[in-house]
């Protein structure tokens, strides 16, 4: 509708409820027909859960009691896992089986073809002391390849591998162990030190174009290291496991293909405590999960700023379904180290509410991070509570800072009811290079106290929408 371009409207709320919306729409149109085929879009998803491998092991089992392991919670059990990681892959593979008891450990390094399995009455924890995730694995921090602190669960280069079972994972991570290192006053204690020092070292790096293995970012940088980290691994499961107190990102799947997180229990509140955070994967299936998290629950990520420019993969073909999703930053998240793009993003079946739930459904980028993301659809979504239902923004953290423009297109949600939101809206292009093609077919608030913010977007579709009983109108 040519009559809006380039215009801005100051719109009050639908009904008449409190609340103002700056409105930027280009080439809108409010009564469309909801886009492409959905039929397509729903048969491409079905395609990518069935080329998402899963992976199959040797009935062979290497318990890891046979390798001096002892459940009492005291022991440290990192060389009996290790022992016992070796033996069933000189075997040619099978389950490395922990049974009932409690088990402390450093950290775990997976092989192909083994299982990591954890029986329910089983519980593993990761010792606290940094200096036990040495010496520096090649890892990703925050959307940037170092030299840094293991992950607590890493494989780098392996195929086939999972954990499974519904026995438990703790991170150990609290006010005074790994959590204060975020380097404010609200997740430790005066005294603790911080990673700002080194984070701002490493984007240097990154820009400078200093090569990751010469990154050397481990002990002394306070860099606190993702949970469960497979890189650079074809056919991942993760299923059943119940993973608590994280230092950092909980799962962190990163360049990896064939991957599938169905059933997992994932709760931590700390800081940066993301859920799931597949980074520059392809072929990606998380179903039947539940999150309780200190930030997004979901982010799909593929690196950040020069990082991701220089790897050049994006994120792609990944399904989300029937998860539940509680406090976060976000519920279902693209972004922010987007870097290499998103593509080919399908989320189903999914609720999200909590009063500490920030956002529902968000994007996040700027014109530093940049990164093309299309193709992107929601359909079946319940939003129970939510401060920010709808969130794309391009003015995340640095904001218009840089010149790599984002790329936000071809996004469509269907069939979403949202009962209780502080806000609708919070969708900032950039003039120069607005959001394209947001299509809302069948989308409903029920109850919301502003619309908030559309600004720069070309090409937005509603179709049956509607804010506090009425049709949402410009």
């Amino acid at each position: 509708m040519s009559m809006f371009s380039r215009r801005h409207v100051l719109t009050s709320m639908a009904g008449g409820a409190a609340g103002l919306a700056l409105i930027n729409l280009q080439g809108c149109s409010l009564f469309g027909s909801g886009g492409s085929s959905q039929n397509n879009d729903w048969a491409m998803a079905d395609a990518i859960r069935r080329k998402t491998t899963i992976p199959r092991f040797p009935k062979v089992d290497f318990d890891i009691r046979r390798y001096g392991a002892v459940g009492d919670g005291r022991t440290d059990n990192s060389k009996a896992f290790a022992a016992a990681i070796e033996a069933c892959s000189a075997a040619g593979g099978g389950r490395v089986l922990v049974t009932a008891g409690d088990y402390l450990t450093g950290p775990i390094h997976l092989k192909s073809n083994i299982n990591l399995h954890i029986e329910e009455g089983a519980k593993i924890r990761f010792i606290t002391d940094p200096k036990a995730y040495l010496p520096a694995v090649f890892t990703r921090w925050e959307g940037m390849e170092l030299m840094g602190y293991s992950p607590l669960i890493y494989a780098y280069r392996q195929k086939n591998i999972a954990i499974t079972g519904k026995g438990e994972l703790d991170g150990q991570a609290d006010r005074t162990t790994w959590w204060p290192w975020k380097g404010n006053k609200e997740w430790g204690v005066e005294g603790y030190p911080s990673q700002d020092a080194g984070r701002n070292a490493l984007m240097r790096d990154v820009e400078a174009g200093v090569p990751p293995e010469q990154r050397m970012y481990a002990e002394g940088y306070y860099f606190r290291p993702p949970f469960v980290q497979p890189y650079l691994c074809e056919n991942v499961l993760i299923e059943d496991v119940r993973i608590v107190r994280a230092p950092f990102w909980l799962l962190n799947p990163v360049l990896c293909e064939n991957v599938t997180v169905r059933g997992v229990h994932l709760e931590s509140l700390g800081p940066n405590s993301d859920g799931c955070d597949p980074e520059s994967c392809r072929n990606v299936v998380i179903e039947n999960c539940f999150f309780n998290t200190g930030d997004d629950c979901i982010a799909i990520k593929s690196g950040r700023n020069a990082d991701g420019r220089r790897i050049n993969r994006p994120a792609e073909n990944i399904v989300i379904a029937n998860c539940k999703m509680e406090a976060g930053h976000g519920g279902v998240v693209i972004g922010s180290e987007i870097s290499g793009g998103a593509r080919n993003i399908f989320v189903e079946h999914c609720s999200m509410s909590s009063p500490d739930l920030e956002r529902g459904i968000r994007f996040k980028t700027n014109s530093i991070r940049g990164g093309v993301i299309e193709h992107i659809r929601y359909r079946d979504i319940t939003i129970g509570e939510v401060q920010n239902a709808i969130v794309i923004d391009f003015h995340y953290e640095e904001g218009d800072a840089g010149k790599f423009d984002p790329t936000v297109r071809d996004i469509e949600i269907r069939n979403l009811v949202c009962q209780r939101a502080d806000q609708v809206f919070q969708v900032r292009g950039f003039e120069r290079a607005p959001i394209k093609d947001l299509r809302l077919v069948d989308v409903h608030f029920q109850k919301a106290d502003g619309i908030g913010v559309l600004e720069h977007v070309e090409g937005l579709t509603a179709q049956n929408v509607t804010i506090n009983g009425q049709p949402f109108t410009r």
